[in-house]
């Protein structure tokens, strides 16, 4: 039972990825009228790889779950899965010293 159940969710996980690209997952408008760039999807775990990368390259980043609002499409099983188990990157450059931006 557990490897039927194991096997379902990678299959209803790697659906979500076909039935819901990016295209189907709106930029949070608040974010980008903060100045965030949006940069792509990723599950959890790449997510946190995602940030430090960006960090290191020395942007602000943030890693944002999912919200409802921004899901498109009619798979309500392929939104679940985006729910639950991605994130949405962001970026943006650190403000420039002595401008006096915040």
């Amino acid at each position: 039972m557990t490897d039927q159940v194991s096997r379902l969710g990678r299959i209803v996980e790697s659906e979500a990825r076909r039935a819901l690209e990016e295209q189907q997952v709106q930029a949070n408008p608040a974010r980008v009228a903060e100045g965030w760039e949006r940069r792509f999807l990723a599950d959890a775990a790449r997510a946190a790889e995602a940030v430090g990368l960006y960090e290191a390259l020395g942007y602000q980043t943030c890693a944002d779950p999912i919200r409802r609002e921004d899901l498109t499409g009619d798979c309500d099983d392929c939104q679940l899965v985006m729910l639950l188990h991605y994130r949405m990157i962001y970026t943006r450059r650190p403000p420039a010293a002595g401008h006096g931006r915040a």
